[in-house]
């Protein structure tokens, strides 16, 4: 097994390493992947020294998989030329997300559409999976008609240099700007571009991205993202309508049930889902769960999960893990 890390040095490709040492991912040889002015540079992993490798050389050393974490032109570029050498690409950009050619997986729900052939694998949006994975079990049992989604995003999800503006901007001092705006005490409902409809491309992304992995375009979707000032995870008010009524109680229980997820919804004990108690953990947090009182069969959901984590590097070594158990590499 020869594994690459494409995009090693970012805040993605360094979460993945960890993920990766954390699951005790298991490969004969390891190429850590960035761009050519990286190249000959050194990073530990598991006590081994590496030397940063550039895309040509990774290429030709024809891995058994890439996974990806370097933007997405950069995927677009480069993740043909690794799966024409014979690699397996798990991408994290959106490059691939929408091609009808290309799997979007996340694990728990439809890893089991994956076939030998499918030489490069999408994976989701950070917010979409962790939203994706809280409602499977639920529309499993009651049918979705239309989900509303309100996010509350950390700066991680825009990368490192989001996060020195927000310090910078704490300690008084003059911030280099990712964002349009100040962040620190503030909010932003603006992530990625606006679209022509009003809409930013995150919130497309959530919106498409949902219906393609439920494979149910009659899923109606509507999303509002919005950048706040926390490190640590991603938080969504979810209030999703049903086709079938449902019970509470049966909801904690199928979703304490269901893998990768933690109830935490016990709010006379202050216990709900935060981003301070997501933060390094694989898991997707549900709580606030509650009837909507205003519409009938509709229930709302607090869910918090670690964007770096489940959002992005877990997701995509569960996606390799699955790929090596089940013999498709």
């Amino acid at each position: 097994m020869k594994l690459a890390v494409v995009g090693a040095t970012g805040l993605v490709g360094s979460e993945i390493l960890e993920v990766l040492a954390e699951h005790d991912f298991q490969f004969d040889e390891l190429l850590l992947v960035a761009s050519e002015r990286s190249a000959g540079k050194k990073m530990t992993f598991k006590g081994k020294e590496y030397s940063i490798i550039g895309l040509k050389q990774a290429v030709s050393e024809k891995p058994d998989i890439a996974i990806f974490s370097a933007g997405g032109d950069t995927s677009k570029e480069w993740a043909p030329q690794f799966a024409a050498a014979g690699s397996i690409v798990i991408d994290n950009s959106s490059a691939w997300r929408m091609d009808p050619s290309k799997k979007l997986v996340v694990p728990e729900i439809n890893a089991k559409d994956l076939r030998i052939d499918d030489r490069i694998i999408a994976n989701p949006n950070c917010s979409t999976i962790q939203m994706v994975l809280a409602l499977e079990p639920l529309r499993a049992k009651y049918g979705i008609k239309r989900i509303v989604v309100s996010t509350y995003q950390s700066v991680t999800g825009t990368g490192k240099a989001a996060v020195d503006q927000m310090m910078s901007e704490r300690a008084g001092e003059k911030a280099e700007m990712v964002y349009p705006h100040k962040i620190d005490l503030n909010v932003l409902p603006h992530i990625d571009v606006f679209q022509p409809n009003g809409y930013t491309k995150e919130e497309m992304k959530m919106i498409n991205e949902t219906k393609k992995i439920f494979n149910d375009n009659s899923i109606q979707v509507t999303a509002t993202t919005v950048r706040i000032p926390t490190m640590g995870g991603h938080s969504e008010a979810v209030n999703v309508e049903f086709h079938k009524d449902f019970d509470l109680d049966e909801v904690r229980n199928l979703l304490a049930s269901a893998p990768g997820i933690i109830v935490q919804d016990d709010p006379a004990n202050n216990v709900y889902p935060m981003p301070l108690t997501a933060h390094k953990k694989d898991e997707v947090f549900v709580g606030r769960l509650r009837r909507d009182e205003s519409q009938a069969n509709t229930l709302n959901m607090w869910i918090v999960a670690d964007n770096l984590r489940k959002g992005a590097a877990t997701n995509a070594v569960q996606i390799a893990e699955y790929l090596v158990e089940h013999n498709l590499v």
